[in-house]
């Protein structure tokens, strides 16, 4: 219960009260606008891509991260059981997986040959474009790295009219290149993608 209001201004304890639930309603109208991209299974997310183990697209040595990224070494097992090992660029928070390639406009994305995915379990949700400058092919993958399906994705600008690329079941994990470029990792039907550990050092 407050005290009488004087001069016509409210109380302190009145007017503490009115700053807790501004103060509330602008942390909870934060909060809204934070989780506005938060992954649904069901919604779209941001996309990616990448380049060799170590070497761009040219065979050249070096690797140069993209910022506020990971990376991680991967296997890429064909149907014969011939494999070949190649460092990627790897997001594995909803944040990096949220932004993904957003703006990257780099073709050889600094050294890497893609960028892989990480969700904690199986999901269904689909991946978009937008702010989203090149044209990336991407591979859905399931729990044991097998291929799901894989789709060309076109650049989309500002919007949120962009498509949707989604998956033809549950995936586990995605991979993002430049277009066309899976084959040339050897992801194509019949292999299986294993993740390998921390990237191994560059060639001096």
């Amino acid at each position: 219960m407050t005290g009488p209001e004087r001069d016509g201004r409210p109380s302190r304890a009145r007017f503490i009260g009115i700053a807790i639930s501004l103060v509330g309603l602008a942390l909870l109208g934060w909060a809204l606008l934070g989780t506005a991209y938060d992954e649904d299974p069901e919604e779209p997310t941001t996309t990616s891509t990448s380049v060799d183990a170590g070497t761009d697209g040219d065979g050249a040595s070096g690797r140069e991260p993209l910022a506020g990224f990971d990376e991680e070494a991967v296997r890429i097992v064909g149907g014969d059981g011939e494999t070949t090992l190649h460092c990627v660029l790897a997001a594995r928070s909803p944040e990096q997986r949220r932004r993904g390639l957003m703006e990257v406009t780099d073709p050889t994305l600094g050294g890497y040959p893609g960028m892989l995915f990480v969700y904690p379990g199986p999901r269904t949700g689909g991946f978009w474009m937008r702010n989203t400058p090149m044209p990336l092919t991407i591979a859905f993958l399931d729990e044991e790295g097998a291929v799901v399906s894989t789709a060309d994705m076109k650049p989309c600008e500002d919007s949120p009219d962009c498509p949707s690329y989604g998956p033809d079941g549950p995936y586990r994990y995605a991979l993002e290149v430049p277009r066309g470029r899976l084959d040339d990792l050897g992801l194509v039907e019949g292999a299986r993608l294993e993740r390998a550990g921390p990237c191994p050092p560059e060639d001096p």
